[in-house]
């Protein structure tokens, strides 16, 4: 028993330090218990912990509503991903697939490294104030530490086929699917379309640390309503409320 907890909590530290900012941050995640509902729901997070006070005190969290972006510079991603052996985790509060060393993406000039995606339902994001069935969200690190997601809203449609690779090796809580004979491409979950909207933010989870760069996809991405239903199953809502935007601007790039 005490063997499976301690994997059980290596696995969680792990995957969060694939979010975190700082190590102190992190670590306060995962020895303080938070959720999306319950007396440890969003709107308790800022009090559960003082490394946590960002969200309830940060003026540039994330989620937002985007509406009225303005038009600014085309659209400008580059990714550069390459096939990864699957590996999956449920961290207690989401599916996250971690992703093998040599994947990039350059942003605006600015080069990242992509960690790890992981999904929400229904969207944390909402478009002109309506909201998705689901979100993926594509985790990227520079050197310096900087934090830039990609995220992808996922509308219900045909069968997402890298999508079905992943939920059919859905752990159990606390465990890790290693397939390491099965490569994904995670450039197979990205929409033909390529223009973005972007803004400052935030993680969307404690320690809710800011700084990081949102680039949301205009176009979604389909899946079917059976791998939404399934997601459903495990995490009924992993969503953050929207934050207010505090006089943040939203940019449409083309």
């Amino acid at each position: 028993m005490m063997t499976r907890l301690f994997r059980v909590f290596a696995i969680a530290i792990s995957s969060f330090l694939l979010f975190s900012i700082n190590l102190p941050s992190a670590l306060a995640a995962q020895t303080i218990n938070w959720s999306y509902g319950g007396t440890e729901n969003p709107t308790q997070w800022g009090h559960l912990s003082k490394d946590f006070a960002l969200c309830e005190l940060g003026k540039a969290q994330s989620p937002i509503n985007i509406s009225e972006a303005a038009n600014s510079s085309p659209a400008n991603i580059n990714f550069d991903y390459k096939p990864s052996p699957l590996e999956v985790v449920n961290n207690g509060h989401t599916i996250q697939v971690n992703y093998a060393e040599g994947s990039k993406v350059t942003i605006e000039g600015n080069e990242y490294a992509l960690l790890q995606f992981h999904f929400h339902t229904p969207s944390e994001h909402y478009i002109n104030g309506q909201a998705s069935p689901m979100e993926m969200h594509l985790v990227h690190r520079d050197q310096s530490g900087h934090l830039a997601v990609v995220a992808v809203m996922l509308s219900e449609g045909m069968s997402n086929s890298l999508v079905s690779q992943v939920w059919e090796h859905l752990p159990a809580y606390g465990e890790v699917s290693n397939v390491g004979n099965l490569l994904i491409n995670a450039v197979d979950l990205l929409p033909s379309k390529r223009s973005y909207f972007s803004y400052d933010g935030s993680l969307t989870t404690p320690p809710c640390s800011e700084g990081v760069s949102w680039n949301i996809f205009t176009e979604p991405v389909k899946v079917s309503k059976e791998q939404i239903e399934k997601f459903a199953q495990i995490f009924r809502v992993d969503a953050r409320p929207l934050q207010p935007l505090n006089n943040r601007t939203t940019q449409l790039h083309n």
